[in-house]
């Protein structure tokens, strides 16, 4: 890979602000952008559509393994296709949401995923800003920036009910935030800040706030 490649890695719990950034510090930097959520619930649409119960978890294994997944690596665009099929409005529906962690909560699916996930942050030579929740630790623990985005959970709470605008009730609402940080975190540790990670409280800061502050870490890492 050319020395001179930046890569980004943003970990954060739900509504901590991680994928509105990530795909702004992208943008300004002239990287390539990679949303991993969307490739776990990019297999809740596969496996559900399919008729495969969220329990049964040998069949979620085989829907992962055997998904086709392509996703916009373009900071200004946002596809997701899976098995030729375009996910891009059903990765964002409740019903996506409440059975992601069918996914996400599995080793096998996980290690699958993240092999995947390296891969396409490895294909592009200017570099990359991947977000979810274990890029700093175990999908690119090398990267040149590694940032923890948290938020006291009334923000991220706040924050997720402004990108749904009203389609959650105040139930899926804390489910797809809270419940789904609690089965997550059985499994990836995403609320704690590893040896080298730089922590961010974007509680009481704006979206250009927290993109500023890590321009300005990429910047000390890759003058």
């Amino acid at each position: 890979m050319p020395v001179d490649r930046l890569v980004i890695a943003i970990d954060g719990p739900s509504g901590s602000g991680k994928s509105t950034t990530a795909r702004a510090v992208a943008r300004r930097l002239g990287l390539s952008y990679l949303d991993t959520g969307a490739m776990y619930r990019a297999v809740a649409v596969a496996f559900l559509d399919a008729g495969v119960r969220p329990d049964d978890t040998a069949a979620v294994i085989a829907a992962t393994s055997g998904a086709v997944i392509e996703l916009s690596l373009d900071p200004d665009e946002s596809w997701v296709r899976v098995n030729g099929r375009d996910v891009t409005e059903q990765i964002r529906e409740p019903r996506t949401a409440q059975n992601v962690s069918a996914v996400s909560t599995i080793p096998e699916c996980r290690a699958d995923l993240v092999r995947r996930q390296r891969a396409l942050m490895d294909a592009d030579p200017r570099g990359c800003v991947a977000e979810g929740r274990d890029i700093t630790t175990v999908v690119y623990p090398d990267a040149d920036v590694r940032v923890l985005l948290t938020a006291s959970p009334e923000a991220r709470l706040r924050r997720r009910a402004g990108d749904m605008a009203g389609k959650l009730t105040e139930e899926q609402l804390r489910d797809q935030v809270l419940r789904r940080d609690r089965d997550d975190s059985k499994l990836v540790e995403f609320q704690t800040a590893a040896e080298g990670v730089h922590l961010l409280d974007t509680s009481d800061m704006t979206p250009a706030e927290v993109v500023d502050a890590i321009t300005s870490l990429a910047e000390e890492a890759h003058p």
